[in-house]
């Protein structure tokens, strides 16, 4: 995106995608093998398929009669699709229409369950209220794992890493982000952003965000192969308004040499000294912080996504309670060429509180919104 279509980007109003019959749509997928189709889920219970090549929506499953707060396709075959509704997770088959009726139904989670995760070998992570994540074998519909002891609070986010494929990570909102090995059910490394050490070494500390903790809401995990191979890394949505960009291939290096777990407790803000004042070349960056002073959020961010139009994984995108969608050219942030910082390319406000989001290519590069209405919007940068 030039600076030009940036700028008529952040003028453009949103299409609206009409499906949900109340309340908020609380998450959105974009199907990686159909560019363009998007299930969304709401707190009506619904889920509802759109193709943004059509006017309107495709599929409306009345699936519980609760929120459903999490869904996710099943890899490899996106005819199928998991969605989380209080502490039951439910599978159905898209291609048996509105009436579909869940295919298999899991509750093992005593709590209620904040987002799902699933493998292309039949893993199905859930992180819950009770800080416990259940790995689901769903080939043999078994609990295979119960992941717990790493966060002492409610645990909000979980992901595998594709490139490992016996480790997911997750946040809590104690703050906490840990990487597991969950075939052994053990923590390999894990990252207290409520640590006095992070919390002075970070810019986060301003007149709106000195009193919000840095709760782990979201993370994002990269492909593999992203920007020719360069990156393995994830990124986390904080509730102090910063996203931090972590390398995992560093943090996971200790596990891999069976020694304990490193203790991490330094970070390098991409607006700071440290990248900016010439000694950036004898310095191997491991983290990035995103916060206000680059233009970002002025409240907690909600979502984190890398970007899944042009060259993927290029850009990243947060929203936030704010009410803005943020996109980073993040990776000029782990440059060693001097000055080469993280920047802020387009800034969105969207009016409402962002609960998810994810990009699509289509004919154009779209950024799809879930905000605290009825309605999911989408933003077009042709």
């Amino acid at each position: 995106m030039s600076e030009t279509e940036s700028a008529a980007a952040a003028e453009r109003k949103p299409r609206r995608l009409r499906g949900h019959k109340k309340g908020a749509v609380t998450c959105c997928v974009a199907s990686s093998a159909r560019p363009g189709v998007i299930a969304s889920s709401g707190e009506d219970g619904c889920l509802c398929w759109f193709d943004l090549r059509a006017k309107d929506v495709l599929l409306t499953i009345e699936a519980a009669n609760k929120p459903i707060s999490s869904i996710c396709f099943k890899p490899g075959n996106e005819d199928f699709v998991y969605a989380s509704a209080g502490n039951e997770i439910f599978s159905f088959d898209v291609r048996m229409g509105p009436q579909s009726k869940p295919l298999e139904t899991y509750n093992y989670n005593r709590d209620e369950i904040n987002q799902i995760a699933v493998t292309s070998k039949g893993f199905l992570a859930a992180a819950d209220d009770s800080g416990d994540v259940k790995i689901v074998n769903t080939i043999q519909k078994c609990l295979y794992k119960r992941l717990r002891e790493a966060h002492t609070s409610i645990c909000s986010s979980v992901q595998f890493i594709p490139w490992r494929p016996w480790t997911a990570i997750t946040g809590g909102l104690d703050s906490k982000l840990a990487a597991w090995d969950f075939s052994k059910g053990r923590t390999l490394f894990s990252i207290d952003y409520g640590s006095p050490e992070l919390q002075n070494g970070s810019s986060s500390g301003s007149t709106g965000q000195c009193f919000n903790p840095a709760f782990v809401h979201s993370v994002a995990v990269s492909e593999e192969g992203i920007l020719g191979g360069l990156y393995k890394v994830c990124a986390v949505a904080r509730g102090d308004g910063a996203v931090d960009v972590v390398d995992l291939e560093y943090e996971l290096a200790p596990a891999r040499s069976k020694g304990p777990p490193r203790a991490t407790t330094s970070t390098v803000s991409s607006k700071g000294t440290e990248l900016g004042d010439g000694r950036s070349n004898q310095i191997q960056v491991k983290r990035i912080h995103l916060d206000y002073t680059m233009g970002g959020h002025t409240a907690a961010v909600s979502c984190v996504a890398f970007s899944a139009f042009g060259e993927k994984g290029k850009f990243l995108v947060s929203g936030g309670n704010d009410a803005s969608v943020k996109i980073w050219d993040w990776s000029k942030g782990f440059s060693s060429e001097t000055n080469s910082n993280a920047e802020l390319v387009l800034d969105i406000d969207v009016k409402k509180k962002v609960n998810w989001l994810c990009t699509t290519p289509t004919d154009s590069d779209n950024l799809i919104v879930c905000d605290t209405s009825k309605v999911v919007k989408v933003y077009d940068f042709r």
